[in-house]
């Protein structure tokens, strides 16, 4: 995952706890809530995992990347902070690697239940039992349609491969979690909700009586989400669920929640937070929108836009398909349009926008 830096515009939001615990160490951030963190090999270093007391031990809500030293961490922390302590349910809040890749093995190790929506479930193991379609023609024509250099392309191409190097083995059958279920984690009752845009269906848990939101990525501190158009779903609106996501839980959820995030701090804010990405947002589809207005661009021209600073072959992948979500979202709202020249995609203003300039 690759997130970017968002400038705070807001400065509502309150952080109960100045730093997160070191790798290796646990807080107690309310009666009954662990958090931890384990490594990840990125520039975003780390990834929260949450224990929460249950019935007969602790439920893990994710599980951290399959490498070596997440690998590490967790045996150090199970024969150290946590020595003794008993998983007894996985819950896996979405399919990246970072939060699913050593769910199966926390499973098999406690002989303990995989919870996940089912698109989280089944979208990993399509991969791993199909990983030549992610390696396929039809990716990489994608990507290049959009004017992606060849070397840019053939790694996003790839990526799946990848992908089975860093998740392990899931089990067989899994607990479907599904939003407006209720579940209950020991002396607490959740609502189950659904988020979109960052990942499909992305699961997060609230429990209004506590005053707890377990919202994985959906909403953090200092960074947004990458969110995506890939060539599985080639003429996506991410951005468009994701800016529901965020007004669904403006609307549904109470300000006052602890919000407890996949990565970076706890914090108060929700609202505040949840207008802020809106509004940064927003912000990006201006800058399209203004480009476009002056002659057409391909998103490989849009990109550099969006994202000025110099990029690795790597973070271009992601930051080709974060502009091109941006894109599809002012196609669906009737401002641009996309036409194709020569098997090249680009994007035009609409008769509408011509008129009518914002």
């Amino acid at each position: 995952m690759m997130s970017h830096k968002l400038e705070t515009i807001y400065p509502q939001l309150s952080f109960p706890f100045e730093r997160g615990p070191e790798f290796g160490d646990v807080l107690e951030v309310a009666p009954g809530v662990l958090w931890l963190r384990i490594p990840l090999p990125y520039r975003l270093d780390h990834v929260n995992i949450y224990l929460l007391e249950d019935a007969g031990g602790w439920m893990a809500i994710d599980a951290g990347i399959r490498t070596p030293e997440a690998i590490d961490a967790w045996e150090k922390l199970l024969s150290g902070k946590l020595s003794g302590l008993r998983i007894s349910r996985v819950l896996v809040t979405h399919f990246h690697p970072d939060h699913i890749g050593l769910a199966g093995r926390l499973c098999e190790k406690f002989d303990a239940p995989l919870l996940a929506s089912q698109t989280t479930y089944m979208t990993s193991r399509v991969i791993s039992l199909a990983p030549h379609e992610m390696g396929s023609r039809q990716y990489f024509d994608f990507y290049a349609k959009h004017g992606m250099t060849e070397e840019a392309a053939s790694l996003v191409a790839i990526r799946g491969n990848e992908y089975l190097s860093l998740v392990g083995e899931l089990p067989i059958s899994f607990l479907r979690l599904l939003a407006g279920d209720q579940l209950t984690v020991g002396p607490r009752q959740f609502r189950v909700l659904s988020g979109d845009g960052h990942a499909p269906e992305q699961t997060m848990l609230y429990c209004e009586a506590d005053g707890l939101l377990f919202a994985a990525d959906q909403v953090m501190e200092r960074v947004t989400p990458n969110i995506g158009v890939y060539a599985g779903d080639q003429n996506g609106d991410p951005l468009g669920h994701f800016l529901r996501s965020q007004r669904f839980l403006r609307s549904e959820i109470s300000d006052r929640v602890l919000v407890l995030p996949g990565h970076f701090r706890p914090f108060h804010g929700l609202h505040t937070r949840c207008e802020e990405l809106e509004h940064h947002h927003e912000e990006r589809c201006d800058l399209i929108r203004q480009a476009c207005s002056e002659r057409p661009h391909s998103i490989a021209e849009l990109m550099p836009i969006l994202f000025p600073r110099q990029l690795d072959p790597h973070q271009t992948g992601f930051a080709m398909t974060e502009t091109l979500a941006h894109a599809h979202r002012l196609v669906r709202r009737g401002e641009i349009a996309e036409v194709t020249r020569d098997k090249k995609s680009f994007f035009v203003p609409t008769e509408a926008t011509k008129n009518n300039p914002a």
